[in-house]
């Protein structure tokens, strides 16, 4: 939705923030504009206009003196005015008043009551909250300068000059100079001894339907990323459902090297059972190599699956805006709450299977969700994730580890959910794709693409280079060409000790190779067939 900045102390430059700020413009196209308050602090926003196109600019300012900036969506903001906050007087009809209007009400007690994607920043004289969503759906860094000032933003790229050091503010937390950091998020699912429940299909359904449904709200056109897999597939199913009977048509969004990609094929067949406006969008190799710089540049990470898969999502992202929409639906999550990745078949127990399911879901914000966010919000998109529900991953994690694993049901990943949506009577997706073995985007875009993005990386990166890599990168020091090339690319953007500190590398468990591709995994071919069997039994 935007991109935030705010400087807590006196003495910064207003022209100097502006232009930090700008280094943000792709998030928020739509409107700019700063603060500076009594105590000298700043607040800065770049906005992409979703909720309240007319009089939702911010920072926006509370009863009193309280100002706030928000990047995300609050989905239950109109429940919140309508009852905890009916005494409040509203200057705007968007979404991310309530933050401020709740801290007048309640302190700093009241992250829990917000049901979104959300960082957020609220300076009240010389008091200050800071937030992030229970997940990390939103990015946000938090550093300090060399006069004690701290500063907040969506991206370290406005801070990281100016900082002596900075960091990733951790996903459900909030801080205050009184508390410090306070997790305010404590799910019952993060205990894995929890898991105890049977699998209820039947909610299921009824819960991804509801965290799909909360997230049509726009006053701007919404559309779905569609790669053809089942978890994409699955949310822009309910959603075209749920549009129906407003007469509403979707806009569904899939890209491949070529019309031939696996993800192509897929989604073609999904958008024609869904009768959904469908795009396909082609890139080429040669494109993609093009814009490694500029990509790591907006992703602000060296992890080797998320640049990967960041490629295509870039350029999906781009020709998606060109067509006048701002919000897209996506499938993350769905892989980390119910064991999809393929290596989850070699988990050594239902308890090793449950504990790695939540690490996952835990660390989505330095993997898929970093991805998400930043490749769609260089184009100033917006990427919703219903599989990240609050209430729907309450439901979900919780259920018995045996129900979940692909070794349960002869190595068929995310049975259970496919199996909530196997309803003859009025069937969400083609079997072939309900059923449809797991491709991670990268793979499934083409295999040509990382297969030749490796043969690229290694060619230009020398053994002597690679052999110095522990000298010149002493932390999470690279160990293959491809991730020594990634990793050159961001030191020169972001040489800064902290930067190289706020990246965690994706690497799957349980597999002798460690690359993070799908197909680096034995069972990848092994379940193609065995799924083609299924997909035409079922």
């Amino acid at each position: 939705m935007c991109g935030i900045l705010a400087i807590i102390g006196k003495g910064k430059d207003e022209v100097l923030v502006k232009q930090l700020s700008k280094r943000m413009s792709h998030r928020g196209p739509d409107e700019s504009d700063l603060y500076v308050t009594e105590s000298g602090s700043i607040l800065s926003h770049e906005r992409l206009s979703i909720i309240d196109l007319n009089t939702g600019r911010q920072p926006i300012q509370g009863t009193s003196k309280a100002w706030m900036v928000h990047n995300g969506e609050i989905y239950n903001h109109q429940n919140l005015r309508d009852t905890v906050l009916r005494n409040h007087t509203f200057r705007t009809t968007s979404d991310s008043e309530v933050i401020v209007h709740l801290y007048e009400e309640f302190g700093y007690d009241f992250c829990n009551m917000l049901d979104g994607m959300f960082a957020f920043v609220v300076i009240d004289g010389d008091d200050f909250i800071a937030g992030r969503d229970p997940l990390g759906i939103k990015p946000l860094y938090y550093g300090l300068d060399e006069r004690g000032r701290i500063y907040f933003a969506s991206e370290m790229k406005a801070i990281a000059d100016h900082c002596k050091t900075f960091s990733t503010f951790p996903p459900g937390y909030y801080y205050t100079q009184k508390t410090g950091f306070v997790k305010y998020y404590k799910p019952e699912w993060e205990d894995a001894s929890k898991a105890v429940e049977d699998a209820d299909l039947e909610a299921i359904r009824s819960s991804l339907t509801q965290a799909v449904k909360k997230r049509l709200m726009s006053d701007v056109p919404v559309g779905v990323l569609l790669s053809g897999g089942l978890d994409s597939s699955l949310t822009s199913s309910i959603a075209a459902r749920l549009l129906q009977d407003s007469g509403k048509k979707l806009k569904s969004f899939s890209i491949g090297l070529n019309a031939d990609a696996p993800d192509a094929v897929a989604a073609r067949k999904v958008a024609d059972f869904l009768g959904t406006e469908h795009h396909e969008i082609h890139f080429t190799i040669e494109q993609g190599i093009e814009i490694l710089d500029k990509l790591i540049w907006h992703l602000e990470t060296y992890d080797v699956t998320s640049i990967r898969a960041s490629t295509p999502m870039y350029f999906l992202s781009k020709a998606i805006r060109e067509t006048g929409v701002k919000v897209v639906l996506s499938g993350e999550g769905a892989d980390e709450v119910f064991g999809g990745y393929l290596y989850f078949r070699n988990a050594p127990s239902a308890a090793d299977f449950q504990k790695e399911t939540i690490e996952r879901v835990q660390k989505l914000f330095t993997a898929d969700l970093l991805r998400a966010d930043k490749s769609t919000m260089a184009h100033g998109l917006e990427a919703r994730v219903p599989f990240l529900d609050k209430a729907f991953l309450e439901l979900a994690i919780k259920i018995r580890p045996e129900e979940k694993q692909p070794i349960t049901y002869d190595g068929i990943e995310k049975y259970i959910l496919r199996k909530a949506f196997d309803t003859p009577e009025s069937p969400y997706l083609p079997d072939e794709v309900l059923w449809r073995q797991k491709e991670q985007f990268s793979d499934g875009v083409g295999y040509s693409w990382i297969d030749t993005l490796i043969e690229y990386c290694s060619a230009q990166v020398t053994d002597e280079e690679l052999a110095g890599a522990p000298e010149r990168f002493p932390y999470n020091t690279p160990v293959t060409r491809e991730a020594y090339f990634y990793r050159a690319i961001f030191h020169k953007h972001f040489p800064q000790v902290s930067a190289a500190q706020t990246v965690r590398r994706w690497i799957p468990k349980w597999q002798q190779n460690t690359d993070p591709s799908g197909r680096a995994n034995a069972a990848h071919v092994q379940a193609d067939t065995y799924m083609a069997q299924i997909s035409q039994e079922v």
